[in-house]
């Protein structure tokens, strides 16, 4: 399976820079995996393709302002640190740019002193290990000098740190949000919980490696990063629940999607469990637990375009979105919605 043929053309313009004011106001293309029937609506009429009984998986993970601005101690040239995943004893796996500065030894200081560094080792990918040095609490510190982490292909400044969060973000510790649940208002959750819909909460915590371009012609040869998840026996049973008695669990998200087929066992339960992942989803997957997906419009040649066409058929989704792009839908992080049915 060859990674270009998940390749489609975007024009630029049409990659969103900014968030909508109303969040539930995006556009929300239909479509149906079976027969590539596509139809157009808006994202809180979502309401309205959502049944009693059936079961709303969103993931309540929480990005951090993992972008650090600093400089090194000795020449204090400026050096950027993106925290990726944290280690033991205030050490971080971290994305260091320009990389050639950071050589193990380095010493890094961000805000006046207020938090140091030093790299330890240079591990995969080319990432550093950092030990950072500070007084009082990390969170406090990094809330204080960290910036959220941005996709680069949103080159506006945020002028709200929240509008990069989910209304339901609890548990930190992602390097990037789970987009397709920034459509969602506390209204609008309020409304399909009313009409019967179970919500459950899962927790994946987002590394960059979901996002990292596919290097490798073929798609199979491709390795995925690993992501800690989390799901407790509230969201296990209601997830349960809908498969037991025949109707859809709708995952909100591909992360939400890769967290309970990782979890899923081939009757399609799971159970209460945390750990790693490392699931690829593509072409040829047979899917668990997952019945429906509501999700963005993806990077070409990604591993969440293919995620959707293992649940929808690629020549489906490639129709869906040339289709997207001739109805001039915004794409990405900040941009209109896909429900996958």
């Amino acid at each position: 399976m060859d990674v270009k043929d998940f390749d489609y053309d975007l024009p630029e313009k049409l990659i969103a820079q900014d968030p909508l004011e109303d969040r539930s106001s995006s556009r929300l293309m239909v479509l149906d995996k079976k027969s590539g029937e596509i139809k157009h609506t808006v994202f809180k009429h979502i309401i309205d393709r959502l049944c009693p009984g059936d079961c709303l998986v969103i993931n309540n993970t929480k990005v951090i302002p993992a972008r650090l601005m600093g400089t090194k101690r000795d020449t204090g040239a400026a050096i950027e640190v993106l925290l990726l995943k944290r280690k033991e004893n205030n050490i971080w796996e971290t994305l260091v740019k320009p990389g050639k500065k950071a050589k193990p030894g380095t010493e890094i200081v961000f805000g006046d002193g207020l938090l140091s560094g030093t790299v330890l080792e240079v591990v995969e990918e080319g990432n550093r290990l950092i030990q950072f040095r500070f007084e009082g609490i990390f969170e406090e510190i990094l809330d204080q000098l960290g910036q959220m982490p941005l996709p680069p292909y949103i080159t506006h400044q945020l002028q709200d740190k929240n509008r990069y969060q989910t209304v339901y973000a609890k548990h930190e510790g992602s390097a990037a949000a789970p987009t397709a649940g920034l459509h969602f208002t506390q209204e609008l959750l309020e409304q399909i919980h009313n009409k019967g819909v179970d919500i459950a909460e899962v927790t994946l915590h987002v590394g960059l490696g979901t996002f990292r371009p596919v290097k490798v012609e073929n798609v199979q040869d491709h390795h995925m990063h690993s992501e800690f998840y989390c799901i407790d026996e509230d969201a296990a049973e209601k997830v349960n629940r809908a498969k037991r008695s025949g109707r859809r669990v709708i995952a909100v998200g591909t992360t939400s999607c890769r967290t309970l087929e990782s979890a899923g066992a081939q009757d399609g339960s799971i159970r209460a469990c945390s750990g790693w992942t490392e699931i690829f989803i593509y072409p040829g997957y047979q899917f668990k637990v997952v019945d429906a997906l509501i999700t963005n419009f993806h990077l070409p040649q990604s591993t969440l375009i293919m995620l959707v066409s293992a649940l929808a058929g690629r020549e489906h989704v490639l129709a869906a979105y040339e289709e997207a792009v001739r109805q001039k839908y915004r794409f990405f992080s900040f941009g209109d919605a896909m429900f996958i049915e």
